[in-house]
């Protein structure tokens, strides 16, 4: 039995805008746990029991280790109870975002159709195919879209006056 090939080596361009996109995720989850501690943090009101702020801060210590998904399902109920406007709007990017994030990390790439195109090879949960080749300047507009709703809700985070820190983040000390 041979072994299978070796996968094609993604164009210098192609591994590049890929790169960037994926540091974009990174981002944007920082962003939620930010967003999520501050809009949680103001739900629990400054006379807060101590009970419901340790309570609070194991839930914080917990999102440290979301995955995007959770992250944004996490936020989407944030924003809910805390009535921001205009929060359909954001869900429904959060929740493209994380369908092309899941693409961009887990296919497996082919060369496409065209020069310079590229093909992901990827099923998603719900058995979806990606039906297109890519180029880069496709992934360049993900990495964009993402930057976007990270801008967004750094801008949700900080209409609370909440700085935004999380369980696990320290200054560091000078």
């Amino acid at each position: 039995m041979s072994l299978p090939r070796a996968p094609d080596r993604l164009s210098d361009e192609m591994a590049a805008a890929i790169g960037h996109a994926v540091s974009g995720f990174g981002f944007l989850e920082e962003a939620l746990k930010r967003a999520i501690f501050s809009l949680t943090r103001m739900g629990l009101g400054e006379d807060a029991s101590d009970e419901a702020l340790q309570k609070w801060l194991r839930l914080m210590e917990n999102i440290a280790d979301d995955t995007l998904g959770t992250l944004i399902d996490s936020f989407g109920a944030a924003m809910r109870q805390s009535g921001v406007a205009d929060r359909e709007a954001l869900r429904q990017t959060l929740d493209e975002l994380r369908l092309k994030r899941n693409l961009l990390c887990h296919a497996s790439w082919r060369p496409g159709k065209q020069p310079g195109h590229w093909y992901p090879t990827f099923v998603n949960t719900r058995g979806e195919r990606h039906p297109d080749d890519m180029t880069p300047a496709d992934v360049h507009a993900i990495h964009a879209d993402t930057l976007r709703a990270g801008r967004r809700i750094v801008s949700i985070m900080r209409a609370t006056g909440i700085a935004g820190e999380w369980a696990g983040y320290e200054e560091e000390e000078g």
